[in-house]
Order: structure tokens, then sequence, then C-alpha cells
């Protein structure tokens, strides 16, 4: 039996087309030592955040492990409500940023370790009472193993984001009139029948992000928008320009945006 043909539906093997996809994604991953200080910027403007952190089951006497961390984004409010909390990323110049904000903060509740999501597993950190993913599981390869290891360290909830079916929305429209597919990552789904598959049923849920971006301006908003500029011929840089000046809006604070600019993640949880 070849991978495209199936007896039933459960012999599709989702973790194959999840990853077949990743592999096929010819830009250069994104370099988040670079984009350190604008996705501090970037990570402000809609409600997610305030979204997240409502759907979590806190308790001051829990640990928690917060992947993929960052600046510190949902680490730096988290950190008030557990008893301690540990933060990990791959990238250097997120880690400076957040150890920078901890003790603006005074925050000694927060234990910093710089690794990849993929190599963070129970033996090296132990169990903790919730383990969080947030908006760090889209680009991830080795996706089962990493959830196994995940599975492993939580003892109570293990949380985690990814992109939902109306991300890149505004993305799209200007890549078909290139001719040109954007499907950087597996759709939600994936995950969801993956984690069937490992038997874990979660709870799946929408966190409704109704805010849209906003830009300075056109050069702002290809800096900072959610567009691949490495995968770009500098004739195709010269469409978006035109393409952004064309289709985006200034509203009443002066800033640019469109209605279809808005972030879509869609939370998965379980309890163990």
């Amino acid at each position: 039996m070849t991978k495209n043909e199936f007896e039933k539906p459960e012999d599709i093997d989702w973790e194959f087309f999840w990853k077949k996809i990743l592999k096929s994604e010819k830009s250069k991953p994104k370099d988040w030592n670079k984009e350190a200080r604008s996705f501090t910027k970037r990570s402000k403007q809609d409600e997610y955040r305030e979204n997240f952190l409502s759907k979590l089951d806190l308790n001051k006497e829990f640990t928690a492990v917060d992947l993929g961390c960052g600046e510190g984004s949902i680490t730096i409010p988290l950190s008030k409500h557990l008893k301690n909390l540990t933060a990990i990323d791959s990238s250097e110049n997120m880690l400076e940023i957040l150890d920078e904000r901890l003790k603006e903060k005074n925050i000694t509740n927060v234990n910093i370790i710089n690794k990849t999501i993929e190599d963070v597993n129970v033996n090296e950190i132990g169990k903790h009472d919730i383990v969080l993913a947030s908006r760090s599981m889209n680009g991830i390869i080795p996706i089962k193993q990493t959830i196994q290891n995940i599975n492993e360290i939580a003892e109570k909830y293990v949380y985690m984001t990814i992109f939902g079916s109306n991300s890149w929305k505004f993305e799209k429209g200007f890549y078909r009139s290139l001719g040109k597919e954007n499907q950087h990552y597996a759709p939600y789904y994936y995950l969801f029948n993956i984690l069937v598959s490992m038997g874990i049923y979660p709870n799946v849920e929408t966190l409704g992000i109704e805010k849209t971006r906003t830009y300075e301006s056109v050069f702002d908003a290809m800096e900072n928008g959610k567009w691949r500029l490495d995968s770009l011929s500098d004739d195709e840089k010269k469409k978006l320009r035109t393409y952004l000046k064309e289709n985006l809006i200034e509203n009443d604070e002066g800033k640019l945006f469109h209605p279809d600019d808005r972030a879509d993640w869609v939370l998965f949880w379980w309890k163990k």
C-alpha cells in the first residue's frame, strides 16, 4: 500500500503529510535572533495573549514549562500565577530580551533554558503540572516525538496553539496573483488527527482574534507583515509593494490595515 492508498481513514499517516509540507518549504527558516526585537512589538498588537491566558487552569502551587517562550509575551504575565516557570527557546536574542524584562519587573520564579523544542525531554527538565507551546508548534518536523516528550513532562495539562484556517488570508491573495501557493505550514486539523492517532483526544477551540494588524507605512507592512521576503525575487518584491499600496486602508489613527490581515489561532488542550 502506498502513502496515497488507504483501506480506511484510520490508515492515513497524518505525520507523513505534516512533514511533507514542512520539508517542501524552500525558503530559509525564520531567523528568530534577527526577528526578536520586531516580534516584541508585533506580539502586542492583538488580544492573543489575553485570550490564551484566559483558557488556562492555573494555580499558585503549579509549576509550568513555556516552550518557545520567545521574548516573554506569555511567560511574564503567567509567572504571576504559578509557583515557578521554566521558559525555553532556541533564540538567544529572544531569551536576552526575556531576561532583561524579568530583571526590570523583579520576577525571580522563572528559569531560562536555551534549547530547541524538539530537544526538550522529561529526563532533562523533569515533570511539571502544565506544559504550554504557544504559537511554537507549526514548524516542528518530528511532531509525534515532540508531542510524546511534551505529554511525558505534563502532569496535569497541555496547551498548544497552531495557525487556524483563516491565517495568511491576506497573504494568499498576493501569492495567487503570482500564481504561487502559500502553504508554509500544515492545516490545523493535521495536528488533531496526529493527536488522535497517539491516543490523545484534545479539546479544540479558536481564540477569536478580532484586531487586525496595523502598520506605519507600506515599508513597515513589508518588513513586519507575514511575508517570506527571502523567497521573493526583486520583481516579486516590487509587485508586493504595489499590492500593499493598492489594498491597505488608512484607519482613523493614520495607520494602515486590511480587514483580512489578522491572526487566526486554534487552541488544542487536554487534561492528563
